[in-house]
């Protein structure tokens, strides 16, 4: 039996990602914000036609030493990760820092997944062939980067700040695959599209594609056969993709992972 984690799993993408494992067989750690809505969500889930084990964990990705926990909380009960699924996102409105001094939006969608699927690539080694799904955004074409202002200090705009961090997400992907590239473990990314979730009528006051379909190009990558060996690379409709000219930029990319180890050293 595989054993997943998907994040930001206690409702839309997330939620429906987990669901659609379950029913593959796979053992899935549902993560939430707080215990009470990882246990609820998880409830929810076992009470459908689960064909495998669903349990809680949960921290609020926007504090740091909540990630580090979380990867404690899924090394305990994982001890081989077969996938990690970085499903989680935010989108907000107004300009936010976090108890670390970082812009919220990057926080909970780059830096957070950066900094979990560090602590958790050792269980993933373990497994004979570890997968890490990350899921960012056809946003990311619009994306811009400031490596000297990561924060938006000097002007904040949300779907600036929003498209950065989807930008962000390829880029992690295309520079973990390198570094993982003498190892079993692979790393890919994908725009699961215009989905009708809480983010996308919140950020963008529009309604989208169901659920169900959100979720079918982040199982395909953790699960297909089809995709086995395949590392650092964007999918579409569960067919690689070709990201903006930005995210295909390798020096950004290495540059991006040095600054996010600055700014994170004391949680590495």
């Amino acid at each position: 039996m595989k054993t997943v984690l998907v994040t930001g799993s206690t409702a839309g993408i997330g939620l429906e990602t987990a669901r659609q494992l379950l029913a593959l067989g796979w053992r899935v750690l549902v993560h939430g914000r707080s215990p009470q809505r990882a246990k609820a969500a998880a409830e929810e889930l076992a009470r459908g036609e689960a064909a495998a084990p669903v349990e809680p964990v949960w921290a609020d990705l926007s504090h740091m030493s909540e990630v580090v926990l979380l990867a404690a909380q899924v090394g305990e009960r994982a001890p081989a990760l077969d996938v990690l699924v970085n499903n989680a996102g935010i989108y907000e409105h107004q300009r936010r820092l976090t108890v670390d001094a970082l812009e919220l939006t990057m926080a909970v969608n780059h830096f957070a997944p950066f900094l979990l699927t560090h602590h958790l690539l050792p269980a993933l080694s373990r497994s004979p062939a570890g997968r890490i799904v990350t899921v960012s955004s056809m946003a990311h074409q619009s994306g811009r980067l400031d490596l000297d202002d990561l924060t938006f200090s000097r002007r904040y705009d949300g779907y600036a700040a929003y498209a950065a961090s989807k930008l962000a997400n390829v880029l992690f992907t295309v520079e973990l695959a390198k570094r993982l590239a003498d190892t079993a473990v692979t790393a890919n990314c994908l725009h699961p599209g215009v989905i009708a979730t809480k983010l996308l009528r919140s950020g963008f006051g529009m309604g989208g594609a169901p659920v169900e379909q959100g979720a079918r190009t982040s199982v395909y990558l953790a699960g297909s056969p089809e995709v086995q060996g395949v590392s650092g690379q964007y999918y579409v409709d569960c067919r690689p993709a070709t990201p903006s000219r930005t995210a295909r930029d390798d020096a950004l990319a290495a540059r991006l992972w040095q600054e996010s180890e600055r700014l994170l050293a004391s949680f590495l």
